[in-house]
């Protein structure tokens, strides 16, 4: 059997990644300037993610959403999610040792009840269910346009308080649109203008931001 030689170790593979993403954005986007160390943190770990440089462009941070995502990861707050694999996705050691609670209400049976009951989504209806905590709370999507629509319904309704939407869908049915939406709307987020996106990615962001939440000013 021939000796193949490679990388086995997991930190140095994921630090090779991060030079070749950085060599690849010299060689190809000459004179490409990050905004900032911590939007450089981020956009990186989404290429690492996903192996693509469209996010270079396409990400868009509106609202101070970078410094609301640390607030609400320093003060003990809520993560909703779309998706289970979503927040399978996300770091939850990291979680955990900042005090943040998480969830993920689509299979929960109120959940399903009140998507009959009304006929929405189980997606939207997860919504519904989490404006009733009143923990200072972030959403994740990563799936579902029609969740980003209720957050953003509900929100200018005054029935929501989302301190920051991270608001990734993918696909073709309104996936875009949703996240323009959200983009142009007064809720602090990070959206993807694009119809690329995904629960990957989704957890992603939320990781990106808190691994590097040294790189924030503010508290």
């Amino acid at each position: 059997m021939k000796d193949r030689k490679y990388i086995k170790i997991p930190n140095k593979i994921t630090d090779k990644s991060f030079e070749m993403i950085q060599d690849e954005i010299d060689e190809k986007h000459p004179g490409y300037q990050f905004k900032s160390d911590i939007e450089a943190a981020i956009i990186k770990r989404a290429i690492h993610t996903t192996a693509d440089f469209d996010y270079l462009n396409t990400l868009s941070f509106k609202q101070d959403a970078i410094k609301k995502v640390k607030h609400v990861l320093t003060h003990k707050g809520a993560i909703y999610t779309d998706t289970t694999m979503a927040l399978s996705g996300i770091n939850k050691r990291k979680l955990d040792e900042l005090g943040v609670k998480y969830h993920c209400l689509i299979a929960e049976p109120e959940t399903f009840k009140m998507a009959k009951e009304k006929s929405i989504t189980r997606s939207m209806a997860a919504i519904e269910l989490a404006a009733q905590d009143e923990t200072e709370k972030m959403f994740v999507v990563g799936n579902a346009p029609t969740a980003l629509y209720k957050i953003i319904d509900m929100q200018q309704a005054g029935k929501l308080d989302a301190a920051v939407v991270i608001g990734v869908p993918v696909g073709f049915v309104e996936a875009k649109e949703s996240k323009v939406a959200l983009d142009e709307s007064e809720i602090p987020s990070i959206v993807n203008i694009d119809r690329k996106g995904g629960s990957n990615l989704a957890a992603a962001l939320v990781n990106a931001i808190s691994y590097n939440l040294d790189l924030i000013e503010g508290d």
